[in-house]
């Protein structure tokens, strides 16, 4: 993982983190002020950003907002107070609420975002500087420490590239802490036609069957908000196995980028999920992003026990294979 350390200094009222890369610094540089890239990486798993200005020059502004998987959304602005290409730049960063003014009684503080050659590549030194000791608190309490290095630690796959970080990978499952697992694919074709497999029922019917000998015999979808779902699966003659089922509701819908729903295994007092789905698309293939929100590890720990990554392995590669003749 990229990053090496968060640390905090009640008495410099600092928060630092520092993270390596296997990237040159003017690479690294490209990413951080890029829109387009910083909002790939710049809110943590299931809290992606969208900016939607970024005047980046001293005295510029740059508003953005995240979406939270159940809908919610958190804003934040930067003053640009310095910049020094390609080594730092310096911004005011605040809360903000729709319209891009900072909310009343939340913290702002100080950032400097430092980029230094290192003999791997380069290395990120990201400070924030508070007010005051409650506000270096407040936001500690509000998870900051966790989620910037969770989402720092996304940042490899912008700098590689999809090809060079996924592909030839196979389905790749990650533990992000005990509620949260992150799985990744990359998938040769377009994302319009990815997003379709995933929403049409009748290319759905073709590939998300899991092991060899099962069918999917009943696909019945909503895709809006609100909207519900319902799949089963029952074998193939000749397959041991009894039928089941998951249902759920649909969150989140960004056609075709990002659909969150819920999870339940039919008939079961079973807790559900929270499955967050983001495509992204490059160079004429398409990342599936998958993170699970399970209620506690234990059930985790039983789901991925169940072979869940090999199973998904085998959908997908039929997917590819569905992909082809679509």
């Amino acid at each position: 993982m990229p990053v090496t350390a968060v640390t905090t200094d009640p008495e410099n009222l600092t928060m630092t983190l520092v993270a390596d890369f296997a990237a040159p610094v003017d690479r690294l540089w490209s990413v951080f002020t890029d829109p387009r890239q910083l909002e790939r990486f710049w809110g943590p798993p299931g809290w992606p950003a969208t900016f939607t200005a970024f005047e980046f020059e001293p005295g510029g502004h740059a508003r953005y907002h995240m979406t939270g998987p159940r809908g919610e959304s958190s804003g934040g602005s930067w003053e640009f107070l310095a910049v020094d290409a390609p080594r730092s730049f310096e911004v005011l960063d605040a809360f903000a609420d729709e319209s891009g003014a900072p909310i009343e009684g939340m913290p702002s503080m100080r950032m400097t975002f430092t980029f230094d050659a290192t003999p791997e590549g380069s290395r990120l030194t990201n400070v924030s500087y508070f007010a005051s000791a409650d506000a270096l608190e407040q936001v500690v309490a509000m998870g900051a420490v966790e989620g910037s290095t969770m989402a720092m630690n996304q940042l490899d796959r912008v700098l590689e590239g999809l090809r060079a970080y996924a592909q030839g990978k196979g389905t790749q499952t990650e533990i992000l802490d005990d509620q949260h697992v992150r799985i990744t694919r990359l998938i040769e074709g377009p994302i319009d036609l990815v997003w379709r497999a995933h929403q049409e029922p009748d290319l759905m019917k073709q590939w998300l069957l899991g092991p060899e000998g099962w069918r999917m015999s009943v696909c019945e979808m909503d895709p809006t908000v609100g909207g519900t779902y319902r799949y089963e699966w029952e074998p193939l003659e000749g397959t041991e196995g009894e039928a089941f089922g998951f249902d759920g509701e649909t969150l989140v819908i960004d056609a075709p980028h990002r659909a969150v729903t819920t999870e339940h295994m039919t008939g079961t007092d079973y807790p559900s999920t929270l499955n967050d789905l983001t495509l992204y698309e490059e160079d004429g293939a398409t990342l599936i992003t998958l993170v699970i929100e399970y209620p506690d590890a234990q059930t985790r720990d039983i789901v991925l026990a169940t072979g869940m990554t090999d199973g998904m392995e085998a959908s997908y590669a039929r997917l590819e294979g569905v992909l082809s003749t679509v």
